[in-house]
This record gives C-alpha cells, structure tokens and sequence, in this order.
C-alpha cells in the first residue's frame, strides 16, 4: 500500500511539471507546508461542504473503495493504485494529507532541494518563523513584520471558502472507531499514526 501510495503521489506531483518549473526558476526556494492530520482532515470537511463537486465524490466515495476509484479515473489519478473508502466524514482528508505528504518526501528522495514549513510552527512564533522563511528563500529578514501583518487578513476572502462561510459548518467529532480506522489508513501510507509526533523530515525550524 506505501509503494501505491508513493506512485499515485508521483502523479499529482507532476514529476515533469516540477522539473520544467526547476529549470526555468533555477533559484527559486521550494517549501511545503503542512499542519496537524486531524485538523486538515476536519478543515477539508468543511471545505467539501462548500464545494458541490468535492461533496457529490465524498458521498460517492462513502459506498465502496470502487467509487472512490472511479472517482480517480475520471480526474485523470490512477484510481486502482489507490482505492480507499471513505467510510467516515475525516477519511478524504487524512488520505489527501497522506498523498501531499508522500509527494513532498518522494520528491525529497529524488533529490529536490525543497523543505517543509509546519503551520503550528508559523502560528506559534509568526516573527521568528517569518525570518527563518525569509532567510531560507534568501530574502531580506527587514521584511518579516510586514509578512507577519498578512497573518491578519483572510486568503480566500470573497471566495466560498472565506473563513466566515465554512465556519459556520459544524466539524466532525473524531471517535475511538474513526480513530483506529484512520490510523490503519496512515500505517498502510507509511505516514505517522494519530497523536505521533507528525515532524516531518527537512522541517524548517527557529530553534
């Protein structure tokens, strides 16, 4: 299941738009950012209360691994390399962390200089981490608390994902059953379990 895991992630990676993207913008910086499982999990529930075509392939998903497969084929993924059912209202979303993540290790394992940004870390201490962005991307770090002052303003605004419309969705309760099941799922992507340290390698830090 890790190696389909890894394949499907290759795919959505677009290897070759990654390398394309490489060349032309030789000296550009690379970062993933990611946050805590549950919380993407229950934040992309919301988001496919908000996004009809999201919704319709989470419910088709909800009947057997063969919908979501489907599902896949139908947007151009290799759906028989990843057939999951989504059993539960946080399963799309723990197998869409698992995926990107899988992308972000493999393209590290190729070789790519590309590191990862924790988004606790960035809520945390937004000064210090907003310089060590900066230092990264080789920028200079005077413009950290201009960067910090974009903290304060809402990235979907006038979207159907502003904060002030998917909040008013009610998240899903994760329950001790979702909570095996998921973490079935993650061991299956050679992901870290629920409740693990979930530091992923090449996590850029301010310590």
């Amino acid at each position: 299941m890790h190696n389909r895991c890894v394949q499907y992630a290759e795919l959505v990676s677009s290897h070759i738009t990654v390398c394309v993207f490489r060349d032309l913008f030789s000296r550009s910086r690379c970062l993933f950012m990611y946050r805590d499982m549950v919380t993407v999990a229950k934040s992309y529930y919301r988001i496919t209360m908000a996004l009809p075509s999201l919704r319709l392939a989470m419910l088709l998903g909800c009947f057997s691994g063969h919908m979501s497969k489907i599902i896949d084929d139908s947007m151009g993924f290799p759906g028989a390399d990843f057939c999951v059912r989504l059993d539960n209202d946080l399963t799309l979303g723990v197998l869409m962390y698992a995926v990107t993540t899988s992308v972000y290790l493999d393209l590290r394992r190729r070789g790519f200089d590309v590191s990862a940004l924790r988004y606790e870390d960035l809520i945390a201490r937004p000064l210090d981490m907003c310089r060590v962005i900066l230092e990264f991307c080789q920028l200079p770090l005077s413009l950290a608390e201009k960067a910090v002052k974009a903290f304060d303003t809402d990235s979907q605004k006038n979207s159907v994902l502003a904060k002030s419309l998917i909040g008013n969705f009610k998240e899903p309760r994760m329950t001790p059953q979702m909570k095996i099941k998921l973490n079935e799922l993650l061991k299956k992507c050679g992901m870290p379990l629920i409740d693990e340290p979930g530091i992923v390698e090449g996590t850029l830090s301010c310590h």
